[in-house]
């Protein structure tokens, strides 16, 4: 890699980490499962940055990567499952947490009970507003898919969580 190729890519992640780092976690539920996402992701784009940079979309292909990486790990959980316990852990209570946090975990509780192309295709479609066709085509399913799916996560989301459709969403820009 030339000198002005690393320069270039530091400052990519430098700038755009933070953004991806959040899409990561969403797609995992887990903050060092998100970490290890988009590390694996960054992995795959350095080695081919030139190229990538060349096409001037070098955000797209790490956000391609890291959805192809995670519908692998869902693939692999699901011939392996993990080991679920009986209750989720007690969260600490307080006032000092603000209204926006609780919703965030909120939102985050919730994704976390759909299974794995939902979320997918929830993430894509609301958290990074993708059209239909550009989640059909990260996912590589059909459009009649990704709206099926769509359709049916929405309502599962609705119906154990009903607080969070009268909630506004507060959401940090990428």
């Amino acid at each position: 890699m030339s000198p002005e190729d690393e320069r270039e890519f530091r400052e990519f992640v430098a700038t755009r980490s933070a953004a991806l780092l959040r899409t990561a976690y969403l797609l995992t539920g887990d903050t060092h499962l998100a970490q290890d996402l988009l590390q694996t992701a960054l992995l795959g784009t350095v080695r081919r940055w030139a190229a990538i940079r060349r096409r001037e979309h070098p955000e797209a292909y790490v956000r391609t990567a890291m959805y192809r990486h995670q519908i692998n790990r869902w693939r692999l959980r699901s011939r392996r499952p993990e080991t679920l316990v009986p209750a989720t852990p007690d969260r600490a209570a307080g006032d000092d947490h603000a209204a926006e946090t609780v919703v965030r975990h909120g939102v985050f509780d919730a994704l976390r009970t759909l299974p794995a192309r939902q979320r997918a295709v929830v993430v894509l479609r609301y958290y990074e507003d993708r059209s239909e066709a550009e989640v059909a085509q990260l996912l590589d399913i059909s459009l009649g898919t990704v709206r099926s799916q769509a359709s049916k996560a929405l309502a599962k989301l609705r119906a154990a969580y009903p607080d969070l459709a009268t909630t506004p969403m507060v959401r940090t820009a990428p």
